[in-house]
Parts: structure tokens; sequence; C-alpha cells
């Protein structure tokens, strides 16, 4: 399996602050170099490793419409081709049966149970220092270079997903880390309020300029999946 992968912060680690807006909370993660697919996974690498045909009319758009559940999935799947040893132990657990009525404050228990071996040498999803830091790409503002230039989003997709790879990189080589699509990140939001709900980062296709920043941080329910949003591959670090 052939992937394209950019080290991450290419000069040694980093401390990155995370700001959420929502609660006004800032905090600072070291970030150790790690490895990052130069874009994310597209349908063509999708269907490779789930040993699919490929349509090659669409083989170099962005995979989307994939779960968190599925993505991670995926990075084991693609660890056992790679004869590496896949990163997440997933199973199953027994939760109540949800009542009508649950208040907010009371997060839904999840079934799905996924531990991170990090003693593991295969694939897995950036977390979400680590997406921001390969983003910011050593910059420090909203974006990495003018929006037009770098990202597709509402201004200039024309309503629907283009190709990755058209738009240029940022300075180490990553492309469409803005705009394009939304991106899955490993980490939880607000476990005690969101419950399983976890991060998604970067903008998509049909979002405005406000969105496409690299400091906006969002959230969904890991077995949801919309045709704006996708993932990418990290392996390495964090231990």
């Amino acid at each position: 399996m052939s992937l394209q992968m950019v080290t991450v912060p290419p000069l040694g680690g980093v401390e990155e602050e995370l700001v959420d807006r929502q609660t006004g909370r800032s905090w600072s993660v070291h970030v150790a170099p790690f490895e990052l697919t130069d874009t994310v996974v597209t349908n063509a690498l999708w269907s490779e490793v789930q040993g699919t045909g490929a349509d090659p009319t669409v083989a170099d758009l962005p995979k989307t419409d994939v779960s968190w559940r599925e993505a991670i999935l995926f990075c084991n799947a693609l660890s056992a081709l790679d004869g590496l040893t896949p990163v997440y132990a997933v199973s199953e657990q027994e939760v109540p049966n949800p009542t009508r009525w649950r208040p907010h404050s009371r997060p839904e228990a999840d079934e799905w149970l996924v531990t991170w071996l990090q003693e593991a040498n295969g694939y897995r999803l950036p977390t979400d220092a680590e997406w921001q830091v390969a983003c910011r790409a050593g910059t420090f503002g909203a974006r990495y270079g003018q929006l037009d230039d770098i990202a597709w989003f509402e201004g200039n997709s024309g309503g629907s997903i283009q190709p990755v790879k058209l738009k240029q990189p940022n300075s180490w080589g990553l492309y469409d880390m803005l705009g394009g699509v939304w991106e899955w990140c490993w980490d939880l939001y607000d476990p005690a309020v969101y419950g399983s709900y976890r991060i998604i980062r970067g903008g998509g296709w049909g979002d405005p300029e406000w969105s496409c920043r690299s400091g906006v941080r969002r959230k969904t329910n890991p077995t949801a999946s919309f045709d704006d949003l996708g993932f990418r591959v990290a392996r390495g670090a964090v231990r």
C-alpha cells in the first residue's frame, strides 16, 4: 500500500494551544512528531483497502459518507494490509435501552468500546491537537494562506465536492487541510455533556469562510456520516 505521508511537526515536538470557543476554555498539549497522509482518504484508497472495484470517475474525490466507527475499522484494515499491528481494539458492551426522554446533562451510553493501543505501529486517526498543528504548519493565524488558494468552500466549490490536491498545500506539503471535507479526529468532544461525540475539523466544500479556520472545532455522533465529512490517516507518536 503506497501512502504519501508527511512528518509533523518536521523539526521536533511543539506545545499547541487549543481553544474551545463554546466554553471559553483553553489548554496546551505537547505534540510529538508523527506522520500524516498528505491528503484525506480518497475513494481510490478506500476501495483498494476494502477490496472493491474503484470507479475511476470518482477515484480522486475524498471518501465521504463514512462514520467515525468506519474510519476506525479502515485504519485497522489498512494496518493489516501493510503488515503493521492494528492500533484499535474494538469491542461492544451492553447498554440500557434508551428511554423516550433523556436529560441533556446525561449523555447517551455508547455500546461501542474502542481502546487505543499506543504501543502498536499501525495507522490511526490524528488527535485534535495533532490535526491543528498539521493544519497550521508553523503559522499562527486562522489560515495558512488565502482561502481561495488553499481550500474548496461555499464560495468556490460550485456546490459540490472536488478532487484532492487541486489547491495549494501548506508549507509542510499537506493538501486540503481547510475546506474540501471535514475530518474526523480521535478525540471525544466533551464526554460529560455529549457522551461519545467525536471532534471534526477543517470545514467542508459547502461551508462559509467562518468554518474554514484552523481553530474551529465541531462535534458529531460517531455513527453519523455526511457528504462533506471524511478523514485522513496518521501513524506514530503520542505514547
